[in-house]
């Protein structure tokens, strides 16, 4: 094991990331197109975390659009919005609202990620996905969610 050398970096930007619809949305070329600067990292970690109740952020396979019917699927079977009505206090902003902020909580709202000369050191099927749990989206926001992403490593 060897240990790198280089100017000791952090960088930090915020970024929109649209979800066309409600569902789980593949965003891992979106990110590398909104923040080159992930290239000036020879090592170093990545957190990305989204600013919002009604979405997440998650890692999951990146080559079979099945998995994302699928992972809705799910997560609508583990949270129906039938307990908007059933069981939840927090109803007045429609019935996928509460549910979405439980999926957000279970999923998460941040995810790391290893950098590795200038790129995510993502296995061979793995990709970066915005849970999008809303059908229209956060309050007044539509599908637009704001994303930090934070760097931090060895530039050089």
């Amino acid at each position: 094991m060897s240990i790198k050398t280089g100017a000791s970096a952090w960088f930090q930007k915020e970024i929109v990331l649209t979800a066309p619809s409600r569902g789980f949305h593949l965003v891992t070329d979106e990110v590398y197109k909104q923040v080159p600067e992930i290239r000036s990292f020879t090592v170093g970690m990545a957190t990305l975390f989204v600013k919002h109740t009604s979405a997440s952020l998650s890692l999951n396979e990146n080559c079979d659009p099945d998995v994302r019917t699928d992972m809705e699927g799910a997560i609508n079977r583990i949270v129906p919005e039938s307990w908007n009505r059933d069981l939840f206090c927090h109803t007045m902003e429609g019935d996928d609202d509460m549910p979405a902020h439980v999926k957000s909580t279970l999923i998460g709202a941040s995810i790391q990620v290893p950098l590795t000369n200038g790129r995510f050191n993502l296995g061979t099927w793995q990709g970066i996905y915005l849970c999008e749990h809303r059908d229209v989206g956060g309050w007044g926001h539509g599908h637009n969610r704001k994303i930090v992403v934070t760097l931090t490593g060895l530039t050089g």
